[in-house]
């Protein structure tokens, strides 16, 4: 499988009468692109789009999604199973608008699964987001069922995002491209003898999944993770918008859907691949909470990497809690076939960060990558400008935020300064690889 990424460096994003791109500027027609929204789901409600730059002095809150905008050469749908049929993904040819995102925000109403981004300020170094320009869809919804729910699936926000990722990929399909990444699968019984000194690489993907309820767990090709069983996967597939991300988890450790696009650890791994590794492919299993779907996971998993001959392992969960059974138990039983594994995650170790890291922990896992500690407090003066509702950090049971503590009072408060937890973060944690945090022995 050869797929191919052409990237468009986007310097500004404007609104104007027409849709363009021209000289690094993407105009959008502002209201055409929310009369398309509306059209294609008649459940958004006061929709509007808003740009927020990189050092602006503005908080978005909350935060629901994030995705890359790009266009497929091929007239395929970006997300098989979401925003059309289910179609192949994986191979071919894309161009992606670089130095962007489409970021989904409710107007009104937050959810466990939200969080914030600080586009300024000491905020800003908390995540990946201020680094891009983000292209707010800011709406509310008529899904009145779940609207006081501290869990919500918020299905017509998130699929309004990914239709505008595609909308605006559009207007750049004719643009030419400044540079291209090109990723190539070979056939695993057919790659080159040269590589057969190599060690062979795998890396385990386990998304969330934990919510017996559908449609709250990330998709694949449009199915519910938590209907899911482990299987060997193309990493093409995962960087060309066959995985998508969910509403559940709380925000810090989210992988959002522009994570998946452009997982820097497949791409490194990719970057190795022929060199000093021989990069398999991915074994994407699931997070889900009965203790016999996690067993059964670990073993397929345990099984799919003997079959494959695989001689090292990389773990990474999407969440921590309850999905950490899943993290610990797979590394543990590849470690117990002969397979040395890294793992991947942040760790929950309180306030201070003084309390055990995970839920569960064994002595076979003697190779651990943190990006960090969702429980760290941050505290920061307000901002100018509020895309959203800052009010949803007190209200709505966002992870990481309350609306009363005795100590330190509600986490947004009345002069627009906020107090919260690094699980508020929006991928703060960046798992997949984007993480922003380093760390200090002492």
């Amino acid at each position: 499988m050869k797929l191919e990424i052409g990237n468009i460096h986007v310097k500004d994003v404007q609104f104007g009468d027409a849709d363009s791109f021209e000289n690094g500027v993407l105009t959008i027609d502002k209201d055409a692109a929310i009369a398309y929204l509306k059209e294609c789901d008649e459940h958004l409600t006061d929709v509007d789009l808003v740009i927020a730059h990189p050092g602006d002095d503005t908080r978005i809150v909350p935060v629901v999604e994030t995705i890359e905008p790009r266009v497929r050469m091929d007239g395929r749908c970006l997300f098989p199973g979401v925003t059309d049929d289910v179609v192949p993904a994986g191979d071919g040819e894309l161009k992606a608008l670089k130095g962007c995102c489409v970021t989904v925000v409710a107007k009104e109403y937050g959810s466990f699964g939200d969080g914030v981004i600080d586009m300024g300020g000491e905020g800003a170094k908390h995540t990946y987001w201020s680094k891009l320009i983000n292209i707010c869809l800011v709406a509310d919804t008529d899904e009145d069922f779940e609207r006081h729910e501290q869990q919500k699936c918020n299905h017509a926000l998130r699929w309004g995002g990914h239709r505008l990722a595609e909308y605006l990929g559009k207007i750049a399909r004719d643009v030419e491209v400044d540079e291209t990444e090109t990723y190539v699968v070979d056939p695993v019984l057919k790659r080159d003898p040269a590589r057969k000194d190599l060690p062979n690489v795998a890396l385990v993907l386990q998304p969330q999944s934990q919510m017996e309820a559908l449609g709250y767990n990330d998709l694949w090709y449009g199915w519910d993770m938590n209907k899911y069983l482990p299987t060997f996967v193309s990493p093409t597939e995962i960087l060309d918008g066959a995985l998508i991300s969910g509403s559940f988890m709380p925000s810090s450790s989210k992988w959002s859907t522009y994570e998946m696009q452009n997982f820097p650890t497949i791409k490194e791994l990719f970057a190795e691949d022929g060199k000093s590794i021989n990069f398999v492919g991915v074994i994407l299993s699931m997070l889900n909470v009965a203790l016999d779907q996690k067993e059964r996971a670990a073993i397929m998993v345990r099984n799919m990497a003997l079959n494959l001959g695989i001689d090292y392992a990389l773990v990474t969960e999407e969440g921590y809690g309850n999905p950490d059974t899943d993290y610990v138990r797979c590394q543990v039983i590849l470690e117990d076939a002969g397979i040395p594994v890294v793992g991947i995650s942040n760790e929950c170790t309180g306030r201070d960060g003084r309390s055990q890291p995970l839920v569960t922990l064994d002595e076979k896992m003697t190779a651990l990558v943190s990006t960090g500690n969702v429980s760290e407090l941050s505290e920061l003066p307000a901002c100018s400008t509020v895309i959203g509702n800052l009010e949803a950090m007190n209200r709505d049971g966002m992870s990481g935020s309350w609306g009363y503590d005795e100590v330190l009072g509600k986490s947004a408060r009345d002069d627009g300064s906020i107090i919260m937890e690094g699980n508020n973060w929006f991928c703060g944690d960046h798992i997949s690889g984007f993480s922003v945090k380093t760390m200090v022995e002492v």
